[in-house]
């Protein structure tokens, strides 16, 4: 039998996810990694660390004796590596896609009236998230960088291009273009690098990657003898709107991870969003591109991880469930999650995480509680966001480590007032690099529903009288004071 290998690069974690031509999982490997927090607002991990974790789940599964045909990988996106193209090395560790160190340069581009250029161009808005300010502030910071990059000598790449570049022995420089669609210099009208947002940002054209189909010949896997074809590349999300089997305008899916990112397949063209949502390369396979209205939101599974190693309410994630109320109540509990600034739709890199109505009654199921209901009004949020864009969610697929907690599934069902579909396998990142890797390599085609069907699906329908309006009204207008204090 012939087998698909998915690595699946995470903010805080690696799996290595082995499947047969059905898309059963067969082998699984993951191991995690701990981030750097140098200064407020900074988030960074070490190069080597990143690639160890990579190594450390890989190995293994190289040395069974599974015939794997094809390597997808899919990543965290948005993050940044710059290193020498001589010598291999990083010159600065990886900027987090998470990282808000950039906002005050965002700012001078905006009061240059720029914003709309780089939305119009990019369907992305101008925010720390993306890694064009990244890659300038290496340029910019690192001593001899300026330098190096206009020699030609500087490789810059997210980290599906830095993994291709060692699992192919240093030898390839590309990316795909779902990871290119969230750099801001990457015109999603042409599909192209743009000279004009390269300049904008000062980063030169010599050091990007070449841009491909998600579902392109990338090169080999070289490492412990092997020599196996790597034929799908693709950013995290974009990978569970394929896992998801979203193939079709209208089709959505949440992906609830470190962060939680809401994407609806928009169709053959760029919608630019009116109300703050994103606008980007859904994905390319079989010569076709998809694109997708995203809302972002920043913190999700690092809060839940936060209450765990920070405050210790609890041993490990799966604990959470005991101290969530399944009504939802929070004893009057307010949570803003902010601690990296709100994402989408309020896009303010500078309000940080706070608590409002904490009295000396106040349990630790009521702040937790009170995080996991604040995740779900950002859902909201986005929802209503998407609605005035002329996109109305009938359904939601929801997929990632958060999707296996039932109490807070149920409640995301009563507070949205929707089906909520959880898959069997809630890894739809690594089910998706693996089926645009087998569409690459010509063991799936054309592309069809076919993975999936609703039996394999637990569906939480809404429960009546649990949802309180008045709850989210409070928890609206404390952030909305938290921004303006923060502006």
């Amino acid at each position: 039998m012939s087998y698909l290998l998915a690595i699946d690069q995470g903010t805080t974690s690696t799996r290595c996810v082995v499947y047969d031509e059905k898309l059963n999982i067969i082998k699984s490997e993951q191991q995690e990694y701990s981030l750097l927090y140098p200064e407020d607002g900074w988030v960074e991990v070490e190069p080597a660390k990143l690639l160890k974790s990579v190594y450390e789940t890989l190995d293994p599964i190289l040395n069974e004796s599974f015939k794997i045909e094809c390597v997808g990988i899919t990543n965290q996106r948005e993050t940044t590596l710059v290193w020498d193209s001589e010598s291999g090395e990083t010159i600065y560790n990886g900027i987090v896609w998470q990282d808000r160190r950039t906002a005050n340069f965002c700012s001078s581009l905006k009061d240059q009236n720029l914003e709309s250029i780089i939305t119009q161009k990019t369907g992305l808005l101008l925010d720390p998230y993306f890694s064009a300010t990244k890659i300038s502030w290496i340029l910019e910071n690192i001593d001899g960088a300026r330098a190096k990059a206009s020699a030609g000598k500087l490789r810059f790449g997210t980290v599906d291009t830095f993994l291709l570049w060692h699992l192919s022995d240093r030898k390839i420089h590309k990316t795909d273009i779902t990871n290119a669609s969230r750099t801001n210099l990457f015109n999603i009208n042409t599909l192209k690098w743009d000279q004009e947002l390269l300049d904008i940002f000062n980063v030169p054209l010599s050091m990007l990657p070449e841009v491909c189909s998600s579902d392109d010949k990338f090169g080999s896997l070289a490492r412990n003898g092997c020599n196996i074809p790597i034929t799908g590349m693709i950013g995290d999300q974009q990978s569970a709107l394929v896992g998801q089997e979203c193939f079709e305008h209208g089709d959505m899916k949440a992906t609830f991870g470190t962060g939680c990112f809401l994407m609806v397949n928009s169709g053959l063209k760029p919608q630019i969003s009116k109300t703050g949502l994103l606008s980007t390369v859904g994905y390319k396979l079989e010569g076709n591109v998809n694109y997708a209205l995203e809302g972002s939101i920043f913190s999700a599974g690092t809060t839940i991880q936060w209450l765990r190693d920070n405050m210790q309410f609890f041993k490990d994630s799966k604990s959470s469930i005991d101290l969530l109320s399944s009504s939802g109540q929070s004893n009057g509990v307010i949570f803003i999650p902010a601690f990296t600034g709100m994402g989408a739709p309020h896009w303010n890199a500078s309000v940080r995480a706070s608590f409002y109505g904490i009295t000396r009654d106040t349990s630790q199921q009521d702040i937790v509680t009170a995080a996991f209901k604040a995740l779900i009004y950002q859902v909201m949020d986005i929802r209503d966001a998407l609605a005035e864009d002329g996109i109305n969610i009938q359904n939601l697929a929801i997929d990632g480590g958060m999707a296996t907690n039932e109490k807070f599934c149920q409640l995301l069902a009563d507070f949205l007032e929707l089906d909520i579909r959880v898959p069997a396998s809630t890894e739809s990142t690594a089910s998706g690099a693996a089926m645009t890797a087998g569409i690459g390599h010509g063991i799936f085609s054309p592309i069809k529903k076919s993975f999936q069907s609703p039996s394999q699906s637990t569906v939480y329908s809404p429960r009546e009288n649990i949802f309180n309006n008045a709850d989210l009204r409070e928890w609206r207008k404390f952030l909305k004071v938290l921004m303006q204090t923060y502006s």
